[in-house]
């Protein structure tokens, strides 16, 4: 099996580790979505009707061909709610997206733990609505993307970022009727998604930025840190066959700018290993990004930090 073709399902699948033989993959008619709102309200772009959506091993919804963003919500329980927000990106090589294991789970498992999640469906690069000739296209792309491992991947798409911020914006804006605190809103993304969360700090005018943000299995690239950068969570397995760790630029980077960094790097779990893989301590990964929110403050109301 190429490592491009390893690299296709690994993104494809939104998070299987590669596997002979290759995952299941069932079409299916696009999931009702009653919770997802326009990200741009009246002025939303796009329409869901182009959308091709998957079913990966009877478990992964997939969804390729967005082009109308949108912000699902996902709130706790108003008796285990902290205030603190997260927006959620997921993966999928800004050409399709893991929307189920790196999105709808985690908005689950995070309002569980008393944190509001939004779960964002951020538009993506067309691929052709044939699955077959969407695999080829996405082998061939993936595989010219990753000629340089200490480069940034070519894969990206501006309008990602711009989704990003406009949900960050959406979110504050809303503040009072989702019940969090405006200073306390941060993401959380997954491969492309760490990429569109890391683009969006880059990119962000002071104060439309995340708070915050989980780095999970991104590349580990250095980047020139913005002053006043937030907090940044990094984790990536050793073995992820995609991004090598490479001693961890961009953690550096961040040490470097002196702004607050943590990393956890598993020795087991390759890419895309989403909410864990079964028998490695990646499953640990969620409960260390909610660990060190409130070890940064960002669970405790603001008089409080």
């Amino acid at each position: 099996m190429t490592n491009a073709i390893v690299a296709a399902l690994l993104i494809a699948s939104g998070g299987v580790l590669a596997q002979t033989p290759a995952p299941k993959v069932e079409v299916i008619p696009a999931p009702a979505e009653s919770n997802a709102v326009p990200l741009y309200g009246d002025a939303t772009p796009g329409s869901a009707s182009g959308e091709n959506w998957s079913y990966f091993d009877d478990k992964h919804y997939v969804v390729r061909n967005v082009t109308r963003p949108t912000l699902t919500a996902f709130l706790p329980d108003p008796a285990k709610a902290t205030g603190a927000a997260v927006v959620v990106a997921p993966g999928g090589a800004f050409m399709l997206l893991a929307i189920g294991p790196e999105g709808w789970e985690v908005g689950k498992r995070l309002a569980e733990r008393g944190i509001a999640a939004f779960v964002l469906k951020y538009r993506v690069m067309p691929t052709p609505a044939d699955i077959a000739e969407a695999t080829a296209y996405m082998n061939k792309t993936v595989e010219e993307s990753l000629t340089d491992p200490k480069k940034q991947p070519n894969l990206r798409y501006p309008a990602s970022t711009d989704d990003a911020l406009a949900a960050l914006a959406l979110v504050r804006q809303n503040s009072g009727k989702y019940g969090i605190d405006p200073k306390r809103v941060g993401m959380i993304g997954f491969s492309a998604g760490a990429m569109t969360s890391l683009n969006s700090v880059m990119a962000a005018k002071p104060g439309a930025g995340p708070d915050f943000f989980g780095y999970i299995y991104g590349p580990q690239v250095a980047v020139r840190v913005p002053k006043n950068a937030p907090p940044m969570f990094a984790a990536i397995a050793f073995d992820d066959p995609l991004f090598p760790t490479m001693g961890f630029p961009i953690v550096e980077a961040w040490q470097k700018a002196k702004r607050p960094v943590e990393l956890h790097a598993y020795g087991k779990g390759g890419h895309g290993f989403n909410l864990g893989i079964e028998g490695t301590t990646t499953t640990l990964m969620l409960d260390q990004y909610i660990a060190w929110m409130d070890m940064q403050g960002f669970l405790k109301p603001k008089t409080e930090k």
